[in-house]
């Protein structure tokens, strides 16, 4: 095992409790997040074949690992650097971790990125579940968000922090070598939540800030054949953060617009984006202030995380049929995580303690209609 992986297996099972709460203002359940109180963590991912959400949960150093049916915590996968603090004395997302996480459903593996710009892999299918090769992509601070393309062996991942900001291709075969590294110097922020598309066979990457103009922004196409950026497609008046795969050739864009501190005077949105004509199809307005979004196939259901809506934080819904907003239901603080479980129609969103839902942080779980 590589420096700094390993793996407390609890096989203690928190109980998850059924909240007080309606549909439209809460969680209809919480699962309890043993440890640290859950105050710091990033992405989180569903493998719903296997009945898998996976956090990447900053508070406790690790990813933890929860039974999506029994809604319940599994196990905790250590050796991430956890929060580290910046200069300032204060928390320092650009070199904590983990952060990004993706799972590759041919190899039944889990990439995380961590703050030290090192890219873990997990064995979930092994037991006990263990980190099996720790993989360096040669920056100075985190390796942030991340995907998956099975068809190619291939993971790309960005150093968003780093001056100039740049992304990895790494191999999924034994010995995960970086078989690229593109310098986008122009992406004033780097990249945000990255998806492969296997309708095109390109990677997509949400590029938040071009050439340090705010209301211009982007996604970067990446050619996993030619190991190259193809394009940046531009996005304005979004600041795009998440993305995630929807039906056919579409993509959903999180955008931040509506941000009060990082998008001022910027309306909120969320893009609904076709990779085949490469075009906006869709801008849905008034919902917006986005980190990570997801998609429920059985459901036809867009979700946002929008930690920064004006008037408050909430998961936002949206009809894949029709684009339009459905409801927001209340989140709490810096709920800026989302997945969606199409086997059991169940959304994740992680909740900082406290919140009214669950006092030491939990994982709430929607079931909107």
């Amino acid at each position: 095992m590589n420096r700094g992986a390993s793996m407390i297996a609890t096989a203690a099972l928190a109980a998850f409790s059924a909240a007080a709460y309606a549909a439209a203002t809460g969680p209809s359940q919480t699962a309890e997040v043993p440890g640290s109180a859950l105050g710091n963590f990033d992405i989180g991912t569903i493998d719903a074949q296997a009945g898998r959400y996976y956090l990447a949960d900053r508070s406790n150093s690790s990813v933890d690992v929860f039974d999506t049916r029994t809604r319940r915590f599994l196990m905790r996968v250590t050796g991430f650097t956890g929060v580290r603090n910046g200069p300032n004395g204060r928390p320092a997302g650009n070199i904590s971790g983990p952060n990004g996480v993706a799972f590759d459903p041919m190899l039944k593996q889990l990439w995380a990125g961590d703050g030290d710009s090192t890219v873990k892999v997990i064995d979930v299918a092994a037991t006990p579940v263990k980190v099996i090769a720790t993989v360096s992509t040669g920056g100075q601070r985190r390796a942030d968000e991340l995907t998956v393309d099975p068809r190619d062996g291939l993971v790309l991942v960005g150093n968003n922090a780093d001056r100039p900001s740049f992304v990895s291709l790494i191999s999924t075969k034994p010995g995960h070598a970086v078989v690229a590294k593109i310098e986008m110097p122009d992406a004033s922020d780097g990249i945000d939540q990255p998806v492969w598309a296997p309708e095109t066979g390109m990677f997509y990457a949400s590029v938040p800030v071009w050439k340090d103009d705010k209301s211009h922004g982007g996604l970067a196409v990446i050619d996993p054949k030619t190991l190259k950026l193809v394009k940046v497609i531009p996005i304005d008046n979004c600041m795009p953060a998440g993305t995630a795969h929807g039906p056919g050739t579409i993509i959903l864009v999180g955008c931040s617009a509506g941000s009060a501190t990082r998008t001022p005077g910027m309306a909120p949105v969320t893009i609904v984006f076709d990779t085949k004509s490469e075009t906006v199809v869709a801008r849905v307005a008034g919902i917006g202030g986005a980190d990570e979004v997801a998609y429920d196939a059985a459901k036809h259901r867009y979700y946002t995380a929008s930690r920064d809506q004006p008037g408050g934080p909430v998961l936002g819904v949206i009809d894949a049929n029709s684009n339009a907003l459905l409801e927001t239901i209340p989140t709490g603080t810096n709920a800026h995580s989302v997945a969606a479980d199409p086997q059991t129609g169940t959304v994740w969103v992680p909740l900082t303690a406290p919140n009214p839902a669950c006092g030491h942080g939990c994982i709430g779980l929607y079931e909107p209609s």
